[in-house]
């Protein structure tokens, strides 16, 4: 019968060894990958005053964290559910004077009250890169790339990379003065479910054509040109089209990329330019990046966060390495020349002890190596 005191709560889980070290293999492989692209790490707290919280990113929804008050300072704290407005807050105070544009990395815990259906997980492991100080066309292409190359250097393959447009709406919207607040919150709902009948009856029927605009990015990018007859959409769509040119000549055939200007989900605060990331054996997304303004100081910034949890699913096993045995009286010189050369070692600890049963492929006696 089932201990229910040790029951965890729902959405959360133990990562046991084989899983856990899926997981730290792929964090150190990508994180060495940003690392080596000029990102420099930091480690944000997991709490923070909740005001600092909802203050960096617009979107915040801090309602939707875990609060509790704090019994020093008799504020209301935070848990993070993402640490990117935790990066927006050291780029505005601790780093306000750092040269621009600023690399940052980052890696840490993340916890939701509710998590969607598709992906049930309210703990998660969260990393990313931010520039900050730029959300120009190039900073967008930056991103863009270096989150292929941290994938890559996990050892993730059939990656797609679907580009979006998160102030399309708004865009298209100022163009056409008839359509009041109301109207065009209906409209982003309707597009947001891909659901033509409703986008008709909210009053979008202009907006149609949208729905049908996704997919590979050349066909897509000519459906949005023919729609947009009045050319507010132009600096995007020649933007996109520049971003995909760049990427080919980087990446070549390494991602898919594809389009769909109507996806708004993860995309809160981002600004003119986003971007999903998927890869093959996996439904859910992987990663979610794009360009935004740092809440307070509106400091441009352009980013990716990559979903550990996930990612590590369909990484490769790490290498498994060899563990030896150290009976009692061995060779601690020895021991320590085998560590240093990538084996792993475990030390007798009493008498009976089976070497086979905990996974020793050698045993050490003395300074002598021996095979099991």
């Amino acid at each position: 019968m089932t201990n229910t005191t040790d029951l965890l709560p729902e959405g959360l889980e133990d990562r046991l060894p084989q899983s856990a070290a899926r997981i730290t293999a792929a964090m150190r492989s990508c994180l060495d990958a940003l690392d080596a692209h000029g990102y420099d790490r930091v480690r944000p707290p997991l709490l923070e005053f909740e005001s600092s919280l909802g203050a960096r990113m617009k979107g915040m929804q801090t309602r939707a964290m875990f609060r509790l008050t704090d019994p020093v300072s008799l504020r209301t704290l935070a848990l993070r559910s993402d640490i990117t407005p935790q990066i927006g807050r050291i780029a505005a105070t601790s780093m306000k004077d750092a040269p621009r544009p600023l690399r940052l990395a980052y890696c840490g815990e993340t916890a939701l009250i509710k998590a969607s259906q598709l992906n049930p997980a309210r703990g998660r492991l969260q990393l990313g890169a931010e520039l900050i100080g730029s959300d120009t066309l190039q900073a967008a292409i930056e991103s863009v790339t270096t989150a292929i190359a941290a994938l890559e250097a996990a050892g993730i393959t059939g990656i797609s990379v679907d580009f979006t447009m998160p102030d399309l709406v708004d865009t298209l919207a100022a163009q056409m003065r008839e359509l009041d607040s109301e109207i065009i919150e209906a409209i982003r709902r309707e597009l947001d479910t891909k659901d033509a009948g409703g986008l008709k009856a909210a009053g979008g029927e202009a907006f149609l054509p949208l729905l049908y605009a996704t997919g590979p990015i050349d066909d897509a990018l000519t459906k949005l040109r023919d729609f947009d007859k009045g050319g507010a959409l132009t600096q995007q769509l020649d933007n996109l089209g520049k971003i995909l040119g760049k990427i080919a000549e980087q990446i070549g055939t390494r991602a898919r990329v594809t389009l769909d200007p109507t996806e708004r989900h993860g995309f809160e605060y981002q600004s003119w330019f986003g971007f999903t990331l998927y890869a093959e054996g996996l439904r859910a997304a992987i990663g979610r990046g794009g360009t935004y303004r740092i809440g307070g100081t509106d400091e441009p910034a352009t980013g990716f966060t990559l979903y550990l949890n996930a990612l590590a699913e369909i990484a490769p096993e790490p290498e498994a390495r060899p563990l030896v045995y150290l009976t009692e009286g061995h060779d601690n010189t020895k021991a320590a020349d085998l560590r240093a050369n990538g084996w792993r070692t475990k030390a007798q600890l009493s008498e009976g002890e089976d070497a086979r049963a905990l996974g020793c492929s050698h045993v050490l006696q003395g300074s002598s190596l021996e095979e099991l």
